[in-house]
């Protein structure tokens, strides 16, 4: 039998991606890998990742406070709190919070795939910085598009180019 998991308000893994914050609720480690769970924090006036597409997992948002704007395809939806938006495998989708207000959602992933997809975008973005900083003509933003649609493409999922 498995023991129950509870993650208090101020418990759970915390990873900085520059204006979006994620906190770990459920790595998967106690749903067998079924279910992965993350809360997102995005900072006001924010875009979210490049518009993608998951091959292998289903996500879901949960909107707990702010609003989202999701685009899917050329679609764009505002999600104010209380809403609840599925992506099912293969549907290009990104996020973006145009308010003045901080976007909270709560995340799923089914399988927990993307869990650590977030821990290798940090470590792979902490890299980077390293690795660029004093080097003339490298923009940060553009550093992170091309490193997170690399990351992106070692958990079953790539940039929806044909929505750009």
């Amino acid at each position: 039998m498995n023991d129950v998991s509870i993650v208090g308000p101020d418990a759970g893994e915390v990873i900085e991606l520059g204006p979006a914050r994620v906190r770990i609720l459920e790595d998967g480690s106690t749903t067998a890998h079924r279910l992965g769970i993350g809360e997102i924090t995005l900072a006001p006036h924010s875009a979210g990742p490049p518009q993608h597409r998951h091959a292998e997992h289903d996500e879901g948002f949960y909107v707990v406070s702010g609003t989202a704007t999701f685009t899917v395809g050329h679609t764009a939806h505002d999600a104010p709190s209380g809403t609840l938006v599925m992506v099912p495998p293969g549907v290009p989708h990104t996020f973006a919070n145009l308010g003045d207000q901080p976007l909270v959602m709560v995340n799923t992933f089914t399988p927990d795939l993307y869990v650590r997809y977030f821990r290798d975008l940090r470590d792979t973005l902490a890299e980077v910085t390293e690795s660029t900083e004093g080097a003339e003509g490298v923009k940060g933003r553009e550093a992170t598009e091309r490193t997170t649609v690399e990351v992106m493409g070692r958990y079953a999922t790539t940039p929806a180019t044909d929505f750009g």
